[in-house]
C-alpha cells in the first residue's frame, strides 16, 4: 500500500517564475475565491469528486475529503519577473481579468513585487525587461534563486514552498548527454558557466529541489526532463512535474483522438494551427522558441493513435507512408491578446476508406484555461510531498502537454485523457489510504 498523506504543517508559499497573464489570473482568481467574491472553476481538487470503496463501502467525496489538501486560505504568493511591475499592475496590463474582479483584491496583489528574475536574454530573446539578476555563472543565478526561496521563507513564515514556471517558453535545449544525465556533470556545467547547455530554468528547477520545493514546470522546456534533474529529485526526495500547461489545443486533442481510436476509424491527417497574442505568443513567434512547442504539442496524437498497433488506420497518410500526417502550428496575433483560437482539421476515412472531415474551431481564453491548472498542480505536487513521492509524478499527466517520462527506458507517456484520469484518481485515493482499484486498459 502506498503512504497516505501527512496533514498540512503551517501554510503553504507559492513562488511563480513570471508574473505575467498567467499567473496574475491564477494568483486574483484565489484571493477572489477565498474572499468568496469568485468561482474556481476548471479546477479539478475544488469541485472534483471521485469514487473510494466499493460496493456497500463506495462513496464519492471531493479531493480534500479524502487527501489533506492545503486550504487556499493558508497559501503566501511571491514571484519572479524580467519586468518591475507588481501583480496589481500585471493583472491590469495582461487584460484578462476585468477591473471589477481585481479591484477587490488590489492591497494583496500590490505587495507582491518580482523578486529579480534569473534571465538569459539568449533563451528568450523577445523580453527585454531589466528586472533582472547580475549572476556571473549559471552556479551564481543557482545560489541567488536559493537565497530568494530562503527568504521568502523566513519573511512570510510559510511552513513549505512550492515552485511553479508559469514564464515565457525557452529556446529548446536538446538533451546532451555529456551534460543532462547525471547530476555531477550538470552541477559541473553550471559551475563552468556552460549556457547553450544550461537554461535558466534548470536554475530555478536545481535550487527549488535544493531547498526542498517541489517543481513545476508549466512550459515545454526541457528543465527537468533530464535523468540529472531526476537523480535531484531522489536525492532530495521531491517531486517534480512537466511539462506544459495542458490548456486548449492539446487538451481537446487528448480527449478527442481517443473517440477516433475507440470507434476504430482512421486518420490520415491532423492539422492544428493558433493565434495568441499575449507575452506567449510574442515569445513563441521566435522560431527556436517554438521549436520547443512543437516538440511538446506534437508528442500528444502518436501516443494514442499508434500506427504499429493499427496500421490499417494509422499507417499512412505522409510521404514515408508510416503514419498519417501531424501538423502544428502557432502564430502570433496581437489582436486576439490571451483569447487564443485554435483551429483542428481532421482527415478521417470510414468503411471502405471513405474519407470524413471533423473540423474543431476552439475559442479559448489561455490564462482562465491555465489558472486552475496552477491550482491543482500546486496543492497536488505539495500533496505529493508530503506523501512522501518523489521524482516524476505520472499522475499530474493530466493537467500537461506532455508528460515527463522515462525515455532512457523508452518508456511511452500516457497521453490519452482518460487513462491519465484514471491515473490521476487512483493516486488520490493512495494518498487518502484508500486502495487504487482502477484499472487502465
Amino acid at each position: 500500500m502506498a503512504e497516505k498523506a501527512k496533514a498540512p504543517n503551517g501554510k503553504l508559499g507559492v513562488m511563480i517564475v513570471g508574473l505575467g497573464a498567467v499567473s496574475t489570473t491564477f494568483i486574483t482568481g484565489v484571493m477572489m475565491t477565498r474572499k468568496g467574491l469568485a468561482k474556481p472553476v476548471g479546477s479539478m481538487t475544488q469541485y472534483d469528486k471521485i469514487r473510494v470503496g466499493r460496493g456497500a463501502d463506495k462513496k464519492y467525496l471531493k479531493y480534500k475529503d479524502i487527501v489533506p489538501l492545503a486550504d487556499l486560505n493558508d497559501i503566501e504568493f511571491a514571484a519572479w519577473d524580467v519586468y518591475p511591475a507588481n501583480a496589481y499592475e500585471s493583472a491590469l496590463n495582461a487584460e484578462v481579468l476585468k477591473e471589477k474582479d481585481i479591484e477587490p483584491v488590489k492591497e494583496e496583489l500590490i505587495k507582491i513585487k518580482p523578486l529579480k528574475a534569473a534571465f538569459d536574454h539568449n533563451y528568450a530573446k523577445r523580453l527585454t525587461g531589466d528586472n533582472v539578476k547580475d549572476a556571473k555563472t549559471r552556479w551564481d543565478m543557482v545560489e541567488q534563486i536559493r537565497e530568494d526561496i530562503r527568504k521568502f521563507k523566513e519573511e512570510s513564515g510559510v511552513e513549505r514552498v512550492v515552485v511553479l514556471w508559469a514564464a515565457s517558453t525557452e529556446v529548446y535545449v536538446p538533451v546532451n548527454e555529456k551534460v543532462h544525465y547525471k547530476l555531477e556533470d550538470l552541477e559541473k556545467a553550471m559551475k563552468e558557466n556552460d549556457v547553450e547547455n544550461i537554461a535558466p530554468s534548470m536554475c530555478y528547477a536545481y535550487a527549488a529541489l535544493k531547498e526542498g520545493a517541489p517543481f513545476i514546470m508549466g512550459a515545454p522546456n526541457t528543465t527537468v526532463d533530464i535523468p540529472a534533474m531526476w537523480e535531484l529529485a531522489e536525492q532530495t526526495k521531491m517531486p517534480i512535474a512537466g511539462k506544459d500547461f495542458k490548456t486548449g489545443q492539446t487538451l481537446v486533442k487528448s480527449g478527442f483522438a481517443p473517440i477516433i481510436g475507440t470507434r476504430c476509424l482512421g486518420l490520415n491527417g491532423w492539422f492544428s494551427t493558433n493565434i495568441l497574442g499575449n507575452r506567449d505568443g510574442l515569445v513563441l513567434d521566435e522560431p527556436a522558441n517554438f521549436r520547443t512547442k512543437e516538440v511538446s504539442k506534437l508528442s500528444t496524437l502518436e501516443s494514442i493513435l499508434v500506427p504499429e498497433e493499427q496500421p490499417d488506420l494509422y499507417g499512412h497518410g505522409n510521404d514515408e507512408d508510416t503514419q498519417y500526417y501531424h501538423k502544428v502550428r502557432i502564430n502570433y496575433y496581437p489582436p486576439r491578446n490571451d483569447n487564443k483560437e485554435g483551429w483542428d482539421n481532421i482527415d478521417i476515412f470510414g468503411w471502405m476508406g471513405y474519407p470524413m472531415q471533423i473540423k474543431i474551431n476552439f475559442l479559448c481564453r489561455d490564462s482562465i484555461l491555465a489558472a486552475p491548472l496552477c491550482l491543482d498542480l500546486v496543492l497536488l505536487s505539495d500533496l505529493a510531498a508530503r506523501a512522501g513521492r518523489y521524482g516524476t509524478q505520472r499522475f499530474l499527466s493530466f493537467f500537461l502537454k506532455s508528460p515527463q517520462h522515462d525515455y532512457t527506458e523508452d518508456e511511452v507517456p500516457v497521453n490519452h485523457l482518460f487513462q491519465q484520469y484514471v491515473m490521476l484518481k487512483n493516486a488520490i485515493r493512495e494518498m487518502g489510504g484508500y486502495e487504487a482499484d482502477e484499472e487502465i486498459d
